[in-house]
């Protein structure tokens, strides 16, 4: 108070201006102005100064605040935490709405300031301002779960999936037997179903058996993945590697289930996966009713008024799970998955497709097309064609059979017939007459079914019914000259020395 009293009586008495008072004083400019700001509004002069003792003029200088009725004052931040979880609020709106009607209420910059002071308190994974209805975290626990074999006792670890919504930090947790891609994406599918609704965005660690090429700035996904994520409308944004704090909710989430259920199973025996997720879907849903440590209600409850009314639709149907795989188209149009082989559209011969196998099923696709599909079998080195698959003559050749190939020799002629009956019956397997059978069918389309049948009873007629024969006759024209009979003059043996008759054995 000595430095009040003596910067009042510099300027007040003795009419120093602010410099000169600071300079002797050895104080700033603005703290003289303060002093004599502060006993000009409390109407105090120097010789009121000189007459008021030292906690007299502190009293009359500093006056206590004006108690303000703490409902309209201090806001409930815990609220306006959870209220900053909505899609599009904001701190300035939660102020507008806080000091509207309230003449007592802070300042724009101090409700901003005191919010984040009390945001302070509040655990570090929970500084981030989630968006409700945007990010599901998911993770698989440290923590594993025995499973006992009934037949053979044999004891297998099953693995717990947990996820957790950004906004409401409402939890999942289901136990799987490994950590496949099948198993990732399973429970995956398993989780919107439990939340009743789709987030925006999923975030997953850098799995191998998610993301095909992990990378710290831009992981590519691969195809399963990708596929499951298009089919429920949602993104993927992967967490970069070691870096917990890209998914700080389902870290604490994940701590919270291996202490809250996984703890409180540690005694208990499970004999299969669908006992122990049944006592994890008990454990979850008393999870989600404790309530919150520093905030109003518990998870169920946020998860009712902020993530529940935000999330998207699930789709009409449930994502089928299906396993990828690229192949190139071999010389015969078939390619191979698993051992066995199956047929494409012969113009995709040395391309590369894709292979999707699920549902009982193998999808080929080319350029993201679908080109083929086929019912799964299991027979190792067997094939699998269909005839729109083939080239017109290998279709062709698939066709015929004896019978029709017999048929349609009568259809030309008697010799025809006789001639398609001669290769199908003299071959050690009918198929491979097929051939030269069908060369007579296109014989028959260039020169005529009736030049055909002709040139078949000479080939018989000389003891030659094959297709080299008959197309010989056909080029050189011999169809066309009757056959020569022979004579009874020409039967006769000729007149010669050399020529033994009958008489000559006697």
């Amino acid at each position: 108070m000595r430095q009040i009293r003596e910067t009042l009586r510099l300027h007040l008495q003795a009419g120093l201006t602010y410099s000169e008072v600071a300079g002797a004083l050895k104080i700033s400019k603005s703290v003289v102005g303060k002093y004599v700001l502060l006993a000009r509004v409390a109407g105090v002069d120097w010789a009121v100064t000189q007459a008021l003792t030292d906690a007299e003029l502190e009293s009359r200088l500093y006056r206590p605040p004006v108690p303000r009725a703490s409902y309209q004052l201090a806001p409930d931040f815990a609220v306006i935490h959870q209220e900053l979880k909505r899609p599009g609020v904001t701190l300035m709106l939660l102020w507008e709405e806080y000091a509207q009607g309230n003449a007592l209420a802070y300042k724009y910059t101090s409700f901003c300031i005191k919010y984040r002071e009390w945001a302070q308190t509040l655990k570090r994974s929970m500084r981030q301002v989630h968006v409700a209805g945007e990010k599901l975290f998911v993770d698989y626990a440290g923590q594993t779960v025995p499973i006992t074999d009934p037949t053979t006792g044999e004891i297998s670890a099953a693995q717990i999936f947990v996820a957790t919504l950004g906004a409401s930090t409402y939890t999942y947790a289901f136990a799987t037997p490994r950590q496949t891609t099948a198993d990732w994406i399973g429970a995956q599918v398993q989780a919107p179903e439990f939340f009743g609704g789709v987030p925006r965005l999923i975030v997953p660690d850098q799995a191998r058996a998610l993301i095909k090429h992990p990378d710290h700035y831009d992981p590519l996904p691969n195809r399963t993945y990708e596929e499951f994520a298009n089919h429920y409308g949602c993104a993927l944004l992967a967490a970069r590697p070691a870096h917990p704090r890209d998914k700080p909710k389902v870290e604490g989430a994940v701590l919270l289930v291996e202490r809250w259920i996984l703890a409180r199973l540690r005694n208990r025996r499970f004999f299969s996966l669908v006992e122990l997720n049944a006592a994890i879907a008990a454990l979850i849903a008393d999870l989600n009713l404790r309530p919150f440590q520093k905030l109003p209600g518990c998870r169920r409850d946020a998860f009712l008024a902020l993530d529940a009314p935000a999330l998207s639709p699930l789709p009409a149907t449930r994502y089928a799970l299906g396993s990828w795989k690229q192949a190139k188209v071999h010389v015969d149009y078939h390619v191979e998955f698993e051992g066995h082989y199956y047929s494409v559209p012969h113009r995709l011969v040395g391309s590369t497709v894709e292979m999707r196998a699920g549902a009982g099923l193998l999808e080929v696709f080319h350029a993201n097309q679908r080109a083929a599909c086929h019912a799964l079998d299991a027979r190792r080195g067997k094939h699998t064609t269909l005839p729109e698959h083939m080239p017109a003559s290998h279709r062709a050749h698939l066709e015929w059979t004896p019978a029709k190939l017999i048929q349609w020799g009568r259809s030309v002629g008697v010799a025809a017939a006789g001639l398609v009956t001669w290769q199908l019956e003299h071959r050690p397997h009918p198929e491979q007459g097929y051939r030269a059978c069908l060369g007579l069918k296109r014989l028959a389309r260039e020169y005529t079914p009736a030049r055909l049948e002709a040139a078949c009873a000479r080939a018989l007629a000389i003891r030659s019914p094959t297709y080299a024969s008959v197309a010989s006759i056909l080029k050189s024209g011999l169809d066309r000259q009757r056959p020569s009979t022979p004579t009874a003059a020409s039967t006769a043996l000729p007149e010669h020395d050399n020529v033994r008759g009958p008489d000559y054995f006697h």
